[in-house]
């Protein structure tokens, strides 16, 4: 049975290129019918912290990542310096003080069929004796990870190619243990847009940033799952639906490019497509926290305003920036907005427009749109003469939903407010 894990240490949160390794492990166990065991890598006893961990374990979560079986380092290092005197007592390690280091021999070639890069080959003259316990009495990392690889029978190593260099010193240790040593497979590095290794300002930040800032998980998933490999030609697609269709041997040799925008897009899909009812609950903490609603908000008119807008955003933080002016009890115009609307020089049609939707009985779409076209054709002027200049003094915005739809999601009194104060 095929089984991978993924091995992150938390000695920092779960940035973006950690959640694209355990993805596309956890692909690959769901293709093949396997396990997918996570493995907190705690040896760092002074680094790692538990706010780190459960940030983690937390954002593998809201991924839709479950694991299998589960397993902390720091729990294990008995069974680390068990295997360590056990090959001291066969001569394959020596003891440096209180150190541990496997002996390497030279002259030979170190080869290995990389599931995506093909054949491998390191010759030993380049790598030195291997420390296996360090003198504080921890494990060395390619240590405690060759026997938990092995004790819990993991078959397919599939990580960064920043870690082609470890496979060498880890097929030793397999080797010098007597463990069969597993397939591996190294992933490509995600780059920016200009090409070098990815950096905080392209995107290489927790998953926990990309939850604040308004992603949801299957529209992060998705983008994720299509850096470094391709299904085809369908861009949306479910994590379900990838699993059906991966395939280790799809997986690019090429360094991907995470591309911002291109993420934001793949989040607007999945946005549109949302019931109005769950994005409503989504946003609903964001807006408390921002002081946009109270706790005795009107849960169907902020329906109606977020199916107004869902079409518009590609974050639920987005939604803050192109509705908040419904939110807004004292409305201040952008001086940008305020600028342009000066030159419009449409006061006169600002009270006309508010007068009469005062005086009319309802304030639906059907009225207020009348209403509207009533008065451009009195005046004699086209109607987008006068939509413009109304969407800048309701919104502060040059874009947005339809004018008629804006104006019944505001209401009648801040509407018409708006109107009479815009100059």
């Amino acid at each position: 049975m095929v089984k991978v894990r993924f091995a992150p240490s938390p000695t920092g949160y779960l940035h973006i290129g950690g959640a694209r390794t355990a993805l596309f492990n956890w692909m690959y166990a769901k293709a093949q019918g396997g396990q997918f065991v996570l493995r907190i890598e705690d040896t760092d006893l002074e680094r790692s912290k538990p706010e780190y961990e459960k940030e983690i374990l937390d954002s593998m979560t809201w991924l839709g990542l479950t694991w299998d079986e589960f397993y902390k380092q720091s729990e294990r290092f008995s069974l680390y310096k068990e295997y360590a005197e056990k090959l001291v007592a066969e001569g394959k390690a020596y003891r440096d003080g209180t150190a541990v280091l496997l002996t390497v021999a030279k002259g030979r070639d170190i080869k290995f069929d990389d599931l995506i890069r093909g054949l491998i080959v390191f010759n030993t003259d380049e790598i030195k004796d291997q420390v296996l316990m360090k003198s504080d009495g921890s494990p060395a990392y390619s240590f405690s990870c060759v026997v938990d690889d092995a004790l819990m029978e993991i078959t397919h190593v599939i990580r960064g190619e920043d870690h082609i260099s470890n496979t060498p010193k880890q097929i030793l240790i397999y080797e010098a243990m007597g463990f069969k040593v597993p397939k591996f497979g190294h992933l490509p590095l995600i780059m920016g847009t200009d090409g070098a290794r990815l950096s905080k300002r392209f995107g290489a930040v927790a998953v926990t940033d990309y939850r604040s800032e308004g992603f949801l998980p299957d529209g992060l998933v998705n983008y994720l799952m299509l850096l470094g490999w391709s299904p085809g030609n369908e861009e949306i697609l479910s994590l379900a639906n990838a699993v059906t269709k991966f395939s280790i041997k799809r997986v690019n040799k090429t360094a991907a490019q995470f591309n911002m925008e291109k993420l934001k897009w793949t989040n607007a899909q999945y946005i549109k497509k949302s019931a109005t009812e769950s994005l409503t609950d989504l946003l609903i903490p964001v807006l408390l926290e921002e002081g946009y609603i109270s706790a005795s908000f009107d849960r169907k008119w902020l329906e109606s305003v977020v199916q107004l807008f869902k079409a518009r955003m590609s974050t639920l933080r987005e939604f803050l920036e192109r509705a908040g002016f419904l939110f807004l009890k004292s409305f201040v115009m952008p001086q940008e907005a305020h600028e342009e609307l000066a030159a419009k020089n449409v006061k006169k049609e600002f009270l006309l427009l508010a007068g009469r939707l005062e005086e009319a009985q309802a304030f639906d779409l059907a009225t207020t749109e009348k209403v509207f076209r009533d008065i451009v054709a009195e005046l004699g002027i086209p109607s987008g003469d006068l939509v413009h200049p109304t969407r800048l003094a309701l919104t502060g915005n040059a874009v947005g939903p339809g004018l008629f739809e804006t104006m019944v999601a505001l209401g009648k009194e801040r509407t018409i407010e708006r109107l009479r104060t815009a100059y």
